[in-house]
């Protein structure tokens, strides 16, 4: 009996994505491709592997054995890599970074100018994915680094088979209108204002519930708005007032909003996470070292800039 491996990993995606479409898109083949294949692989071993009376297809007791088989030799493959990296001198290959667009213009795109300069032969991919989605895709092994966000003052969460690296801790400001005649100088006002709120599972989200938990105030949300320059663009227009964190206001142009000057507000945690290598444990691989260093560095530069393009009333 012979086994082509490369067949092996089309099998492996199609159980670990649950059905030959998505097992497609993270192949960057057709679903025809993967169905022929899948063919092939049965012609091989003699067995029914995918049971295709179903209107979704799904693995045979046999298939679901080899799967998890093609699963270890995946594995082993990763790791050989990671660890052959270590005999070369010249840092190759590509490298798949999830990032939110603040990050992506932030810091990974300072940090492309340094990869590209230091490491030429690197070949970064930048994917707009964050939250869950992200980190399902880096458990898949669609990608190999994401950048994830949190309040600071939640702890590090553990997650089964990946582990976090701090990059950067991102204050939030209080912003208002400069429309208002009356802009809240302290905590204790922000209970009678209407709010340009984050949605409850990001983290300035948490960071208002957290504020309002703290001072004894019920906020009043006017609007729910995720992303960040629509949230700024309804702060200017008059709106309410929002929690954002500074590196959003980089972009912001001088006095279009009042970054207040109220404390305590808390901050965002900006963690690089990875898989967990079997050999290496915690340690990121080579790749994803420099990647975490270059990002670093980009976050070093940036807290010079901080504070210096928004006006404080």
């Amino acid at each position: 009996m012979e086994i082509d491996p490369r067949r092996l990993r089309v099998l492996h995606e199609v159980a670990r994505r649950g059905g030959v479409v998505r097992a497609a898109e993270a192949l960057h083949l057709t679903a025809s491709a993967v169905s022929q294949q899948l063919a092939l692989l049965e012609r091989e071993v003699g067995l029914a592997l995918v049971d295709r009376s179903q209107r979704r297809i799904a693995l045979t007791p046999a298939g679901r054995v080899l799967a998890g088989y093609a699963e270890r030799v995946e594995e082993e493959l990763t790791e050989a890599k990671r660890e052959l990296t270590r005999f070369s001198e010249l840092l190759a290959g590509p490298v798949s970074i999830a990032a939110f667009p603040t990050v992506i213009r932030h810091l990974l795109v300072p940090a492309l100018g340094t990869l590209a300069e230091r490491h030429p032969e690197i070949r970064p991919r930048i994917h707009e994915l964050y939250g869950p989605p992200a980190l399902q895709e880096l458990r898949l092994g669609g990608i190999d680094l994401a950048i994830t966000e949190q309040d600071a003052d939640e702890p590090v969460p553990v997650r089964p088979s990946v582990v976090s690296h701090p990059l950067h801790v991102d204050e939030y400001r209080i912003v208002a209108p400069p429309s208002w005649t009356e802009v809240p100088r302290g905590v204790a006002e922000l209970g009678g204002v209407p709010w340009v709120a984050g949605p409850a599972d990001q983290a300035c989200g948490h960071a208002l519930e957290r504020l309002a938990a703290l001072y004894g105030f019920t906020p009043y949300r006017a609007h729910v708005i995720e992303e960040f320059p629509p949230t700024l663009a309804l702060v200017a227009a008059g709106h309410g007032v929002a929690i954002v964190p500074s590196l959003a206001l980089l972009d912001v142009p001088a006095g279009e909003v009042v970054v207040t000057d109220i404390t305590g507000v808390g901050a965002r945690r900006l963690d690089a996470v990875t898989r967990v290598s079997r050999t290496r444990s915690g340690e990121p691989g080579p790749l994803q070292a420099v990647v975490i260093a270059a990002l670093r560095g980009a976050a070093e530069v940036l807290v010079a800039r901080l504070g210096e393009r928004y006006e404080v009333r």
